[in-house]
């Protein structure tokens, strides 16, 4: 493979111009289809797409891995990291939530009733993470940046993410708050500051924590040895401001926050409907949106276009680094729990109204409390999860390189 000697820090890296060539291609090609057939929108939210997978992968900023060594080492940088990512979204989300509109487009947060199926599929997804490796974000950055395992998580994940949507009315229909925005309970300043307030609670107890155990804690603010903005790695906490601001950029061009999975409920509707299954009878896909969505291409859905971009910036961060290396041999054992915990990360995503991204990230950020019961009830399904792991093989060790 033709490599490309880039100086970075103390040490050239050895950027794998095939793979930077392939992904910038894409970028630019399907950002330039995208705005012509489908309109500029599409196109801008690709390459949006694209820089948040490049920033997720050089950060290596994984929820999974971030909640599994917290759990099982009680390292709490990757949470701390989360903390800083939100309080940069709600300074940025709330006042323009409040005014109803962001540079004359009207505006709306994420949010979701208070009930068993939020309860259920936060928990899910949780322990869906370990099992499968990745979350929403971390299945789509590893497997742009070469991870096969991932691959098979994906598939399952869509597969997932369809049957939740099929059985999502009845889980609706079980007991429920309605949803709960702390703006319109409190008003945007008081509920800015209680969530400020909050998040450092816990960054502090993780702190504590940490400190308790090792004697000192992991910085997210570590700048020591080779960090590059196009070769990688970056510290944490670029990744953090990278992915609020992404956030915020999302909001202003969709008018709504980001997410991923209901993507993946499309896709895996459309290929379920290929075998003749009445996909639009569905009660999930009756409402207008929906049922327009699922009679479109893919293109015309938001989520889907930044989705593709999250895989190819990823792709082209792992070419620059010169990490992208496929390896195609996987145990069966590990290949189990990337099929099983996919299933359960789609099936628990559609029940919890979103994933990492769509439900907690963005939910905290748009000031709604599912957002904090998906955060403490995938922390109860990653406890589940961390003790799985070793019946696959699986080790409960944090990685900066790969979610898995």
């Amino acid at each position: 493979m033709t490599e490309l000697s880039i100086a970075g820090g103390t040490a050239p890296v050895r950027a794998e111009a095939r793979v930077v060539s392939a992904a910038l291609a894409a970028l630019i090609v399907g950002a330039v289809w995208l705005g012509c057939d489908y309109g500029w929108q599409q196109g801008v939210l690709y390459l949006l797409g694209g820089g948040l997978g490049f920033a997720l992968y050089h950060a290596a900023f994984g929820f999974t891995s971030a909640f599994r060594v917290l759990i099982a080492d009680r390292r709490g940088a990757g949470l701390r990291a989360q903390m800083v990512m939100l309080a940069i979204a709600v300074f940025l989300f709330f006042p323009a939530l409040a005014h109803g509109s962001l540079f004359g487009q009207p505006v709306k947060g994420e949010a979701g009733a208070l009930g068993t199926s939020l309860i259920v599929g936060s928990f899910l997804f949780g322990l869906g993470m370990q099992l499968g490796g990745g979350c929403a974000s971390g299945t789509l950055y590893t497997v742009g940046g070469g991870s096969t395992r991932m691959l098979v998580t994906l598939a399952f994940f869509i597969a997932g993410s369809a049957l939740g949507a099929a059985h999502l009315p009845a889980w609706e229909a079980l007991p429920a708050l309605p949803p709960v925005y702390l703006i319109g309970a409190l008003g945007w300043f008081p509920a800015l500051a209680l969530s400020l307030g909050l998040f450092a609670a816990i960054a502090l107890l993780s702190l504590r924590v940490e400190r308790r155990r090792h004697g000192a804690v992991e910085p997210i603010f570590n700048f020591a040895g080779r960090h590059s903005l196009f070769n990688g790695p970056w510290p944490l906490i670029w990744g953090a401001v990278a992915l609020a601001i992404g956030n915020f950029a999302t909001l202003a061009l969709a008018g709504r926050p980001w997410g991923i999975t209901s993507g993946f409920a499309l896709w895996g509707s459309k290929i379920w409907a290929l075998t003749g299954a009445d996909v639009a009878s569905w009660p999930y896909w009756k409402p207008a949106a929906r049922a327009a969505a699922l009679e479109a291409s893919v293109f015309t859905d938001i989520t889907s276009v930044m989705d593709f971009g999250i895989a190819i910036g990823a792709l082209l961060a792992a070419g620059l680094s010169g990490k992208f290396a496929p390896i195609w041999r996987v145990p069966l054992s590990s290949l189990a729990a990337a099929a099983l915990g996919g299933l359960l990360l789609g099936y628990g995503a559609r029940l919890a109204y979103g994933c990492n991204i769509g439900a907690y990230f963005s939910g905290i950020s748009s000031s709604s409390l599912h957002g904090w019961v998906w955060l403490a009830m995938a922390l109860l399904g990653t406890i589940a999860g961390v003790k799985l792991r070793p019946w696959f093989g699986l080790s409960v060790e944090r990685s900066r390189i790969s979610e898995a």
